[in-house]
């Protein structure tokens, strides 16, 4: 049982961050008991993880072990637990990138078991073989990326929300996501969802080379990675809109394209890099004929092989035989989509207009993504006479729109806001800061894509990475009346998920 903590302060401490890291461990151990559990009771209905034959390019190190192993149960047992994408990424780690089709797998996981199982578990080769150490290498690399990114999405919330409680809430809801099973098994999720969190968290901190380095580590584990240039790309034009109609420096907004268009580049870099390392063995190092893509002007490999091989398309998957995978996939597409619905109603004019028609002390607020500051902290106080001074001069309508938008906090909440508050100040806070307005943006646009274009039951793991869902579900929880009840019956959501992937997934039935 979790014991609900009270948090002193909006920003994180190494003891409230232990404690989420405890906690995200905990949920793993949770995961593992019941796939451990359902693996014993339930038959596996594809029984083919096991056969391994041998790796095509004869260079290949221990590529198998004829040597007796000491402990063959446990190696069949590890080697068994390998399925779905799992079984992808193992045999790229152990002999390359041998087909076509396996290109659609980024490097990161491979790369990150390939290096455990040489130099931390190389010794337990020949106890248990050398394929289910690539399997301990994959479960080890999964697991401590998630315990990572739960703490990153904590320090992140803290940042965005300014209150930890809400904060430490939205944690537990990742901790025990639907998509758990993916985050405890060999696939790349966890090492996409470390590379996002950190780098949203370091680009809040003005960390911005951090910030690059951490989307780049997203973009080498998942092809939308990429997507996170976004952030950059949205602060570089509000910066630039600052530098130009507030600060009347053009310089200063042309310098800062430039540099947007530099960390737009370095994030794209592995994944344009490793679609350059396909092109070079499949176009130019075959000696059959030309695949159809080689022949393309842009020839992209990552796009023809979710095209041939997964038909993944726009609308290619509105069939009629597709509808069990919408009705799977729906419960999470409609958090997102709520998600996006309630922010659009708390701020209307802010996501209409993208932030550009913000209140400037707001604006200033959140220095980080819209105004051209010398002090450029998340959390940099305004002066109260300051804001006081600002708010006076606003006109009533403004104000009034600003007490509605207190309202729908507290009716978010359910911690009513005092009279004497300032409207303003109170606006900034929580899930109607603006700070969330490029999460959000991120969000809808991912929810839009995977409902359209991608095999939509993917939706559930796909969106669990996205931080608005548990920001949005975290104030839900303490909300009053009809919103808390819907936030139970997420958990219910939540906890049936985690209970069917467990069955399903390990057991190798079809789970999104």
């Amino acid at each position: 049982m979790v014991k609900i903590r009270t948090f002193s302060s909006s920003r994180p401490t190494p003891s409230d961050q232990r404690h989420i890291f405890r906690i995200a461990i905990l949920s793993r151990l949770l995961t593992f008991t019941l796939i451990f559990l359902f693996r014993s009771l339930a038959s596996p209905y594809d029984t083919s993880a096991s056969i391994n034959p041998n790796c095509l390019s004869a260079i290949t190190t221990s590529n198998s072990q004829s040597e007796a192993i000491r402990f063959p149960r446990i190696a069949s047992a590890l080697e068994s637990s390998i399925v779905w994408d799992g079984v992808y990424f193992v045999r790229i780690a152990q002999c390359g990138y041998e087909y076509e089709q396996t290109y659609a797998f980024l490097p990161l996981v491979p790369l990150c078991i390939r290096f455990l199982s040489r130099y931390v578990f190389g010794l337990l080769i020949p106890v248990i073989g050398y394929r289910a150490v690539l399997a301990l290498s994959g479960y080890v690399t999964s697991n401590v990326a998630f315990t990572f990114a739960a703490v990153y999405l904590y320090r992140l919330s803290c940042l965005v929300l300014e209150d930890s409680e809400a904060a430490f809430r939205a944690s537990i809801f990742f901790c025990f996501n639907p998509a758990s099973i993916f985050y405890s098994s060999v696939y790349s999720e966890s090492l996409y969802s470390l590379g996002s969190f950190g780098g949203m968290y370091h680009l809040l901190t003005g960390a911005n080379t951090m910030s690059m380095l951490m989307f780049a580590l997203s973009a080498s584990a998942r092809s939308n990675g990429v997507l996170n240039a976004g952030y950059f790309c949205f602060q570089a034009l509000h910066l630039a809109y600052d530098a130009i109609f507030q600060k009347r420096n053009a310089y200063v907004a042309l310098q800062r394209i430039m540099m947007a268009t530099l960390q737009t580049l370095c994030i794209f870099f592995p994944f344009i890099a490793f679609q350059t390392y396909g092109y070079l063995n499949i176009c130019l190092g075959s000696v059959n004929e030309l695949r159809p893509w080689c022949k393309a002007t842009v020839p992209l490999l990552y796009d023809y092989i979710q095209n041939h091989y997964w038909g993944v398309g726009f609308l290619r998957y509105f069939q009629l035989k597709q509808l069990p995978n919408f009705l799977l996939a729906s419960p999470m597409l409609s958090l997102a989509f709520c998600s996006v619905a309630k922010y659009l109603k708390l701020r209307p004019e802010v996501v209409l207009t993208l932030g550009f028609q913000a209140c400037q002390n707001e604006k200033e607020h959140a220095s980080i993504f819209y105004s051209w500051e010398t002090d450029q902290r998340p959390n940099g106080s305004q002066s109260t006479k300051g804001a006081s001074s600002i708010t006076m001069r606003e006109p009533q309508s403004l104000r009034k729109k600003k007490q509605k938008i207190n309202e729908e906090i507290s009716e978010t909440s359910g911690n009513p806001i005092p009279a004497s508050t300032n409207v303003h100040s109170s606006a900034m806070q929580g899930y109607s800061s603006i700070l969330v307005l490029p999460f959000v943006l991120h969000l809808a646009f991912i929810s839009v894509v995977a409902f359209l274009v991608m095999h939509v039951q993917v939706a559930t793991r796909f969106l669990s990475a996205s931080p608005p869902i548990y920001w949005f579900l975290s104030y839900l929880m303490v909300s009053s009346g009809k919103g808390r009840r819907w936030a139970y019956l997420v958990w219910v959501y939540f906890i049936t998920y985690i209970l069917l992937g467990s069955l399903l997934f390990s057991n190798f039935y079809p789970f999104t």
